[in-house]
């Protein structure tokens, strides 16, 4: 059909470093900035080409997929404003604590959100959210060996996190609620189904979890 086949371990992305001739920051907010940058293109007949893209600068973010003995899945239910919906989500945060590496963020997020701790970690699926327009990078932490915080030493939840509940899902219920268009957050989405290809595959694609994170998956500065 004249289109190449690519072999399996080639498949990888990868890192490339375009001429920026020009940044200008357009919008300075509490955890995102908005810059427009000129960024030269490969060169046409001698003379490179630029284009201008206005991206945000996105600090990142940890989701984690706390699975229990029994396969089931915990999720809470939080209000998105932008889109106006309650979403099921699995529990996330940002890398917005200084210094503090993605594995330290996703343990102290699913304490504050799913009221839970870990014995087991791995990584179970690095993406980028929005690619064409920010740079926010996403891990997908899988978290087995359950044990609850104790009620004294819970996180006081508050915004939008205040009526937060976790609850708990059997995984091929929450494979079907994705695949028919239930829920749709893009972590609970990319978790679930990466969850029933790592369980069908025997676990094998699981990843350690202190697995650095791929170049260029970071912002500048952030620690790994």
């Amino acid at each position: 059909m004249g289109v190449p086949v690519v072999a399996g371990a080639d498949l990888r992305d990868e890192v490339e470093h375009r001429r920026v001739r020009s940044i200008e920051e357009v919008f300075h907010g509490r955890i995102w900035n908005v810059v427009r940058e000129e960024v030269e293109l490969p060169a046409t007949e001698g003379e490179p080409q630029t284009l201008v893209r206005d991206l945000q600068q996105h600090p990142g973010a940890v989701t984690v997929l706390a699975l229990d003995a029994a396969e089931n899945v915990y999720l809470v239910q939080q209000y998105r404003h932008p889109v106006r919906r309650l979403l099921w989500e699995l529990p996330a945060g940002l890398l917005d604590v200084a210094g503090e590496a993605p594995l330290v963020a996703a343990q102290r997020e699913l304490a504050e959100e799913a009221d839970l701790v870990a014995g087991e970690w791995a990584v179970l699926a690095d993406w980028f959210n929005s690619p064409g327009g920010s740079s926010e990078a996403n891990r997908i932490y899988l978290a087995r060996g359950l044990t609850a915080v104790p009620p004294a030493q819970r996180h006081v939840r508050e915004d939008e996190e205040r009526d937060l509940v976790p609850v708990r899902v059997p995984l091929d219920e929450a494979v079907a609620a994705v695949l028919d268009g239930r829920c749709a957050n893009p972590g609970t989405v990319i978790g679930v189904l990466a969850l029933q290809a790592a369980r069908a595959a025997g676990w094998s694609t699981l990843r350690p979890a202190d697995a650095p994170w791929p170049e260029g998956l970071t912002r500048p500065g952030q620690e790994t």
